[in-house]
């Protein structure tokens, strides 16, 4: 069952109120694993400053020039998801509430909502930004609201239901309500093992690709058929 829009925008408030920062590069708290032999679902965002929203629902900038790629790549029953994170254009020191500046959060276009997942923040030289691996639930954020972590009882299965409630982002010092925001977009998948064949199809050329390679390839038109949900 989704939240009522007044339970999102109290979960919102409460999140934001939330005093505590975190500066620099810090790492999620929540398990780190390899990768999965599969995966149920995929997403990308792509992140840009002029889709940021405050606390108060208000559309204010964020850094100039700045994009953020996210891919995520879900397998829901066992509460993986797995990251591959690149930020453009980004300065400064990270800044946010939460244990880490980078995150999921549940949120439509044009609102602001509670962190559900924290990553760790990208990092390298010049203007480029990287940070992948993949983290096992449950899931916390360090972010507490209603007595608890906003992560606390989120599962993928969410995401799956409703991938466009859902956007990535990162925080910065300057940009403390995101330096580069983006909602989720579905990319169609099924039938992919990460490291074997694809079960049929033109997918497996964009196995032999990579993870990282098959996010890309789909991103500009690679076709690969997702798996159907009965009973979802």
């Amino acid at each position: 069952m989704r939240r009522t829009a007044p339970r999102l925008a109290l979960l919102t408030a409460a999140t934001f109120a939330f005093t505590a920062v975190s500066v620099g590069t810090a790492l999620a708290q929540d398990t780190e694993v390899d990768e999965p032999a599969s995966f149920t679902s995929m997403y990308t965002a792509m992140a840009t400053p002029d889709t940021i929203i405050n606390n108060d629902d208000q559309a204010v900038p964020g850094q100039p020039g700045a994009t953020g790629t996210f891919n995520y790549r879900l397998n829901s029953d066992q509460e993986i998801i797995c990251y591959d994170l690149t930020l453009n254009g980004i300065q400064g020191d990270y800044k946010s509430p939460a244990k880490t500046a980078t995150h999921i959060h549940e949120a439509q276009p044009g609102q602001a909502g509670p962190p559900r997942i924290a990553f760790p923040n990208p990092t390298g030289d010049g203007d480029v930004r990287t940070s992948s691996g993949c983290l096992q639930g449950p899931f916390t954020t360090g972010v507490m609201a209603d007595g608890q972590d906003t992560g606390t009882g989120f599962s993928l299965k969410e995401i799956e239901a409703d991938p466009s409630a859902f956007f990535g982002d990162t925080h910065t010092a300057e940009y403390t309500a995101g330096a580069v925001r983006g909602q989720l977009t579905e990319v169609p998948m099924g039938g992919v093992e990460t490291g074997a064949g694809a079960t049929g199809g033109d997918t497996t050329a964009a196995v032999a690709l990579g993870a990282a390679g098959l996010l890309a390839a789909a991103g500009v038109g690679a076709v690969a058929v997702r798996r159907n949900r009965a009973g979802s």
